[in-house]
């Protein structure tokens, strides 16, 4: 067999490249020559068939064959790729100065930030923020805080039981009861105590078997009413603005003696009524009071030496009365309407965008 095949092979392939415009042709023409059953592997085929003299001449012309299409191919192979990336950046061209997209962040959910407005102002005053368990005994629950079992304040706080001395707790007070207990009866103890509670309770528009609620309790040698009524003013003036005043009206509670529920100034109608205060000129808040000895007593302190004073709130009654949201069902169905209706504003609050 003479050379005049390889020859042959080596015009076909130059005739048959040449008018190859894309990748994939391009890899069919690459088995069609150097593939196992291509014409270049069929040429070494020949080899068998010609005698020791012609084989080495016969080898290296179709190496230089093979040689060629290999690097004709990577040459083609290079031009049509990058053909392909300039036909593709061509359709996929990026206006740079197209204004970019605008990306909506999701709005902080109200009671989120209430609480967090709570927190900030109460560690500012040097509190600490406790936290305890949602499930909790009957003894910290109630026992702890001067409501012993049968005690008729208890109706007071209708429970969920879970046994006979387990309960989901219906306030936050048992953190107050079981910090003062971990003291060991060295004060001072200064904390706030945010969470959620639980209470068999029938839901409408003013109610929840579930809210939210936060305390504050101090025990400190010669703690005094005075130093309550001083805290809960600086707070009102920083939740509900700095012309707010307070009135403090006798009430009772087991673990504080003596009790006062907590009013402030309509911050609506500047005190003169309005439908927010009933017409009364005032908004009950929260509860207080200074610390039961009892409670002290129990917990490890002397009453004698030490004293405190104690209050209580529902965030979820705060943030109904600065928003003006009418039912506290809003805040636990995850309504996306009502809840992106609350932006943060730049000194950390919220404003209702709705009203």
């Amino acid at each position: 067999m003479d050379t005049s095949e390889i020859g042959r092979v080596k015009e076909s392939f130059d005739q048959a490249v040449a008018h190859i415009e894309d990748l994939k042709s391009l890899q069919q023409l690459k088995v069609e020559y150097l593939g196992k059953k291509g014409k270049v592997t069929g040429l070494m085929k020949e080899m068998k068939n010609l005698s020791k003299e012609e084989r080495p001449q016969f080898g290296a012309a179709v190496n230089e064959t093979r040689n060629h299409i290999t690097e004709i191919i990577g040459q083609k192979t290079q031009a049509l790729e990058a053909e392909a990336l300039e036909a593709k950046l061509s359709e996929e061209a990026i206006d740079v100065t197209l204004p970019g997209r605008d990306f909506s962040l999701g709005s902080p959910h109200p009671l989120s930030l209430i609480i967090e407005n709570i927190e900030d102002f109460f560690i500012g005053l040097g509190y600490e923020i406790a936290e305890g368990y949602e499930v909790e005994t009957d003894y910290y629950n109630f026992e702890a805080l001067n409501l012993p079992k049968s005690h008729p304040a208890r109706d007071m706080q209708d429970s969920f039981y879970i046994s006979e001395e387990m309960l989901l707790r219906t306030h936050t007070s048992p953190v107050q009861a079981r910090t003062m207990e971990s003291r060991a009866g060295k004060g001072p103890v200064k904390i706030i105590c945010p969470g959620k509670v639980y209470r068999r309770d029938s839901d409408d528009a003013t109610h929840s078997h579930q809210f939210t609620q936060i305390e504050g309790l101090v025990v400190d040698k010669n703690i005094h009413m005075s130093d309550l009524k001083g805290t809960l003013e600086l707070f009102a003036k920083e939740i509900f603005g700095e012309e707010r005043e307070i009135r403090l009206r006798p009430s009772y509670f087991p673990f504080t003696e003596p009790s006062v529920e907590v009013d402030i100034s309509c911050f609506k109608c500047k005190g003169d009524g309005c439908n927010v205060c009933k017409y009364t000129g005032w908004i009950e808040i929260l509860g207080a009071g200074m610390v039961h000895p009892n409670v002290l007593e129990m917990a490890g302190f002397d009453s004698n030496e030490y004293s405190g004073f104690a209050f209580g709130m529902g965030p979820d009654r705060i943030a109904m009365l600065k928003h003006g949201i009418e039912d506290i069902r809003h805040f636990y169905t995850n309504d996306l309407r009502f809840i992106n209706q609350f932006k943060v504003t730049e000194d950390g609050g919220a404003k209702n965008e709705s009203i």
